[in-house]
């Protein structure tokens, strides 16, 4: 298909990305970058490319997308909301109890640098489940699970075939209320939706039989292009919902301006926000990208002033090995306050709890 010859194009060298940049590079920058393009691999489509100023090196889009000498930084941990310990099958996690997370693909059309799966995304497909009945037979055994999360890597790098398949088997699941796909392609690279009908069509056919909904990433008002825009009414128009997953990226979006014109602009075109995380401390992420929490209260709150009731929906939350929790407001000098909008282990429902932070700390200690 002709999006898949355009992902050909992708950058992936260091030769490549300073060519399309005019970035010029030393011997020793360009050995760096390309240690760390090796540990991390780079893939930019020519699209998202397009949306950076070559002219500003502290460019969002750039920093969104281009390696950074600060992912050499190996402080933090690769898994860093327990995700082994919430593997069922081989590809399938089950942390909630009535949700099962997937993960179809290793691949994305691009690899976003504060990705929380480095260890696995364009680098190792050991935790992508290879046994697909596997899959369908632990999530039919288990009628606590209400949907299904359809993750990777970006779900819709999955062939057409793989979809329908996915498709097929979950919305013959009776006690599936809705089926979810995980996918930054609208954002990155829309052409995977506006280019291919046969895709379209086949969420159109399976969305009469269960509800799709599209969880799309938008971390910056500059990917809300008429490209994106396009993809996210194409896929709206075959009565799919879609909602959005924003992080919190230190010196992308973490500014009340930057992210109240992200939440209305995405309200604009159908999309509702759902979540704004805490970036999580991720080795080669957590230096580069994370914001004090003390800090990213003061930018929410701002945020929300500049907001309406439908664009303000959204959580701020960090995804905990113990559960997403709710990060609500700071109290007095040091405590903030925090309450589990959903837990791993029942005694932890609802759970309400005050923790003293410093100006500096980004997360929470494994046991609270």
């Amino acid at each position: 298909m002709e999006w898949k010859l355009q992902l050909k194009n992708n950058v992936t060298t260091a030769d490549e990305v300073s060519k399309a940049l005019n970035w010029k590079l030393g011997d020793n920058d360009k050995e760096k970058l390309e240690n760390i393009i090796e540990r991390y691999p780079m893939s930019i489509p020519e699209y998202y490319l397009s949306l950076i100023n070559k002219d500003d090196p502290d460019d969002p889009i750039r920093k969104l997308s281009v390696p950074s000498i600060l992912e050499t930084d190996m402080s933090g941990s690769l898994d860093t909301s327990g995700e082994a310990s919430n593997t069922v099958v081989n590809g399938l996690q089950h942390k909630y109890k009535q949700t099962a997370m997937y993960l179809s693909t290793n691949r994305c059309a691009m690899y976003c640098r504060h990705c929380f799966r480095k260890r696995l995304v364009g680098v190792s497909d050991d935790e992508i489940n290879k046994h697909f009945d596997e899959v369908v037979n632990y999530i039919k055994e288990h009628k606590e699970i209400t949907n299904v999360l359809v993750s990777g890597g970006d779900s819709f790098m999955n062939s057409n075939e793989k979809i329908e398949r996915i498709l097929n088997e979950f919305s013959n699941i009776e006690h599936l209320s809705f089926i979810r796909f995980g996918t930054r392609t609208p954002v990155v690279f829309p052409q995977r939706i506006t280019e291919d009908k046969e895709l379209l069509d086949i969420l159109e056919r399976y969305s009469k039989i269960k509800q799709i909904y599209i969880i799309t990433h938008f971390n910056h008002p500059n990917e809300i292009t008429h490209e994106s825009t396009k993809a996210i009414e194409m896929l709206r128009n075959i009565g799919l919902a879609v909602r959005n997953q924003t992080v919190l990226l230190k010196d992308v979006n973490d500014d009340s301006n930057t992210l109240a014109s992200l939440m209305r602009g995405l309200t604009e075109i159908g999309i509702l926000p759902y979540y704004i995380f805490q970036c999580r401390p991720v080795s080669g992420v957590k230096n580069q990208f994370q914001v004090p929490i003390k800090t990213a209260i003061k930018i929410m709150d701002e945020t929300r002033t500049k907001l309406n009731g439908i664009s303000k929906a959204f959580k701020y939350a960090m995804s905990h090995p113990t559960g997403k929790i709710e990060i609500i407001g700071q109290i007095g000098e040091d405590e903030v306050l925090f309450k589990y909008h959903q837990a791993k282990h029942p005694k932890d429902n609802g759970r309400i709890l005050t923790v003293k932070l410093t100006d500096e700390q980004a997360w929470l200690p494994d046991k609270i």
